[in-house]
């Protein structure tokens, strides 16, 4: 993958999903494709997939955050993280982060040879799904000007709609 051009500006897109009835679930058929909830927080193996699925797009967050807060983080009962494994090797993650109602898609992608296959699309509407079933009664998730380019159409496709956005001069730690 290459690296993007920073934008003096940062844009942020908060999408929502309010009720189950707006979801559009898309899913593909692939025999060696496994969806692994992660049962014990390991800091290692979640920053390999935090940094693998995000340094492109300038995550870095939780690369530059103590291993005992990140730890605290992942290991909340609210939290849930699911790992698509494609013949064995893990391709990306979604993160599911429950608050009262409301479940936010914390983190979601694919490491950059797993695009472009529709798995992000899979992988998305599996987030979706698990969300709406442990009770949700809202969803959300933002995204913003340095994602990559299929963010936004993936989200509305799965049923979300825009419902704010806000822009700010690029902070410093993404230019990094």
């Amino acid at each position: 993958m290459t690296a993007i051009s920073i934008p003096d500006v940062l844009i942020t897109t908060y999408l929502e999903m309010t009720d189950v009835g707006q979801f559009r679930p898309e899913y593909i058929e692939h025999a060696q494709l496994e969806m692994v909830r992660l049962g014990r927080p390991d800091v290692a193996f979640y920053r390999f997939l935090y940094k693998e699925v995000g340094w492109d797009w300038r995550w870095r967050d939780r690369l530059i955050i103590p291993e005992s807060e990140l730890e605290a983080a992942i290991s909340q009962p609210e939290v849930s993280i699911y790992v698509p494994y494609v013949e064995g090797v893990p391709a990306g993650y979604v993160e599911l982060a429950r608050q009262g109602e409301a479940t936010e898609v914390a983190y979601f992608g694919l490491r950059a040879g797993y695009m472009g296959f529709g798995l992000g699309k899979h992988l998305l509407s599996y987030g979706i799904q698990r969300a709406w079933d442990d009770g949700a009664k809202r969803l959300w998730v933002h995204t913003c000007n340095l994602d990559g380019p299929y963010a936004i159409p993936n989200y509305t496709k799965r049923g979300f709609s825009v419902y704010k956005t806000e822009e700010e001069p690029m902070p410093e730690r993404y230019r990094a």
